[in-house]
């Protein structure tokens, strides 16, 4: 005699249905996803509270309805997997993370002499929203939790910024001391710095954030090897803060690709005896 089938797991909700039926006339929409894709529309969702399927209804609705148009829709895709996609470090990494003398495939380019080099600065990544040479918006970055980790997010986002928080004072104030009023409409990644941010390893006097894509200082003739970047950053001084050592390079390709190398990715130097 067969034995009787076990209960499975009840559900959350017991009156509830336990297949979704749609309303009259919708369909289906399918799409194949690149891992880097599918992690992107879950990140948003699990920051969202909401199921991955809500989120793409919510979007098309709003396509719909007219509140955001397709030109901003697109315009704002393009422009967010520049700004939030984590940046590599040009070399790989060994058990004590730093950098080895391996380079990382996707950031071939560098070696092959393209892009142009900027100075890293070390402070706090934050975004800027303008309108009309005004500021509308302050936003800081988020990274994903330990739990957000384990389910696949892996990449930063940002969120608003809060008047009232005290965490937020110093990037609000960095904010307000910049002058927005040649910048063009739109969002600029920023790194936002001074006296109370990150140390200020730059010895600032005032708070004030300086955006990538307008103001990051240029470096010209920037070594693309190890042991040659490995020198040239030991001694690299900061072009937006002279007499101060600079925090690293960033590596812009034309295409929107980019590549980072920092002076402690580096181990240290063993003294010589």
């Amino acid at each position: 005699m067969d034995e009787p089938r076990k209960r499975g797991r009840p559900r959350k909700d017991p009156a509830a249905l336990v297949r979704w039926t749609p309303p009259e006339g919708w369909s289906r929409l399918v799409a194949w996803l690149s891992p880097e894709e599918k992690k992107a529309l879950k990140h948003v969702a699990v920051e969202a509270e909401v199921s991955v399927a809500d989120l793409v209804r919510a979007l098309a609705s709003g396509l719909a309805n007219g509140v955001i148009t397709h030109e901003e829709l697109t315009g704002q895709v393009a422009k967010g997997r520049a700004v939030m996609e984590k940046i590599p470090t040009l070399f790989e990494r060994d058990e004590r993370f730093h950098v080895v003398d391996r380079p990382r495939a996707e950031c071939a380019w560098v070696f092959e002499g393209a892009g142009v080099g900027t100075e890293k600065l070390d402070g706090t990544n934050v975004r800027l929203t303008i309108r009309g040479g005004q500021l509308v918006r302050v936003e800081k970055r988020r990274n994903p939790s330990k739990a957000q980790k384990a389910q696949g997010i892996v990449d930063g986002w940002y969120v608003d910024t809060v008047e009232t928080s005290g965490e937020d004072k110093w990037i609000l104030a960095a904010a307000a001391n910049t002058d927005v009023s040649g910048w063009p409409d739109g969002e600029h990644p920023c790194e936002a710095l001074g006296p109370r941010i990150q140390g200020n390893p730059l010895a600032l006097d005032d708070h004030v954030c300086v955006p990538f894509d307008l103001a990051a200082p240029t470096i010209t003739e920037v070594p693309r090897g190890y042991d040659d970047l490995r020198e040239f950053l030991d001694a690299l001084e900061s072009r937006y803060s002279p007499g101060h050592l600079a925090e690293g390079i960033v590596f812009h390709h034309p295409d929107g690709r980019r590549a980072k190398i920092k002076r402690k990715d580096f181990p240290r130097k063993r003294a010589v005896a």
